[in-house]
């Protein structure tokens, strides 16, 4: 009896965030092993902070490029990474390669599976700022993994508009909600206790938390000094206010935070935490402030306002919805906005409803139904993700 040849699946990233994002897809997948081949590989674009994630998830990739090194370049990402993953896709050839969001390895990948002439299927497509450099690289890895893609697994019904209007077959694109709500489901827990040391030495009876995320590139000089300043003078005006400050290991964000925080008693400066850790913190915190994107989508999810330390930001949806303001990176700007939210119970109150635009927890299932639609094992297209108010 003639046997069917399962689909082979390679799923790729580098980052800390792609990881966690990717981690219950990579679950799904492998809970579809009957028509499934499922390989996972790495480039390592981050390394310390990679391994946390995969360490948590029980994650063991195929392959691992381990491309990082101190004060890496752009240059030197894009084409380990590029070379990296075309001798693994000439090795395993995947019927289909899975990247996710907007890092150097995305791109990367995505042009290695099109030498290849491989499929590619994008993970949190169509998000866009329409400004080239503005996060940098970022927005330009997005987009020109949307030129190489497939398949465009779009979060956020948003998202699949931007991809219409740049001409991507309708066909082609699934709305799915975003991966990164999957992960919450597994990570929140009332009863958690914090792994780093330093957290759970922290007395945060009484006080507001107001957890820091500021990293990106863009960033990095003034506008990072205007960031920690803004922190300083917040901690010193509300004394019930103390703000927790997971450091990237960027030599340049750590000297600059180091330098301006690390006197302040409001505030403890730590290094980056695990998942679990970050997730269940901005749990119990009265409020976000970060440059980050994956942390847009998640402090939404659970209830807790975000000032956005940029000018301009891919994820709308959320400050259409009230639960995000972009606050810049101007001092004054940020001391006013989060001000209004230490001040106003109203405005606290306005910001901190639980709305849940990016997911419900399914993603990942409607990622793998699809790809089982497309490549004709399954007659069943997945019915598209709409945003969810709780």
């Amino acid at each position: 009896m003639d046997t069917i040849r399962k689909l082979k699946a390679a799923v790729i990233f580098g980052t800390r965030p792609d990881a966690v994002k990717m981690a219950s897809l990579v679950k799904e997948l492998k809970m579809n092993s009957s028509s499934i081949d499922t390989i996972v590989c790495v480039t390592a674009q981050h390394r310390q902070m990679l391994d946390q994630v995969l360490d948590i998830f029980n994650l063991v990739p195929g392959y691992d490029l381990d491309i990082m090194q101190e004060r890496q370049s752009l240059e030197h990402i894009t084409t380990k990474a590029l070379e990296g993953m075309a001798s693994v896709f000439e090795k395993e050839r995947p019927d289909i390669v899975l990247v996710h969001g907007d890092t150097t390895t995305c791109f990367a990948a995505s042009l290695a599976a099109f030498y290849k002439k491989i499929k590619v299927g994008h993970v949190e497509a169509g998000l866009r700022t329409f400004d080239k450099y503005y996060p940098f690289p970022e927005e330009i890895n997005r987009r020109l993994a949307g030129v190489l893609a497939d398949f465009h697994f779009a979060p956020t019904p948003l998202n699949k508009e931007n991809l219409l209007r740049e001409g991507v077959n309708e066909k082609s694109i699934y709305v799915t909600g975003n991966t990164v709500i999957d992960a919450l489901k597994t990570t929140v827990r009332e009863d958690y206790i914090f792994h780093d040391e330093k957290l759970r030495s922290i007395d945060f009876a009484g006080k507001r938390l107001i957890v820091v995320e500021a990293h990106r590139r863009e960033n990095l000089g003034p506008p990072m000094e205007n960031i920690c300043k803004a922190v300083k003078a917040i901690t010193e005006r509300y004394e019930d206010t103390i703000a927790v400050y997971p450091v990237h290991l960027n030599p340049a964000v750590r000297e600059t935070a180091w330098s301006i925080l690390g006197d302040c008693p409001g505030v403890h400066l730590i290094d980056p935490i695990d998942v679990q850790d970050m997730h269940n913190l901005i749990d119990r915190s009265y409020m976000v402030m970060t440059d980050s994107g994956g942390l847009q989508e998640e402090a939404p999810a659970l209830g807790k306002p975000v000032l956005v330390l940029r000018n301009e930001t891919e994820r709308p949806e959320a400050v259409e919805a009230g639960t995000v303001a972009l606050a810049g990176t101007c001092m004054d700007g940020i001391i006013a906005l989060a001000s209004r939210l230490l001040e106003s119970k109203d405005e606290y109150n306005r910001m901190a409803r639980a709305v849940n635009p990016y997911g419900d927890g399914n993603a990942s299932k409607r990622i793998v139904k699809a790809i089982l639609y497309e490549f004709g094992l399954s007659n069943e297209r997945p019915a598209e993700f709409r945003s969810q108010v709780r």
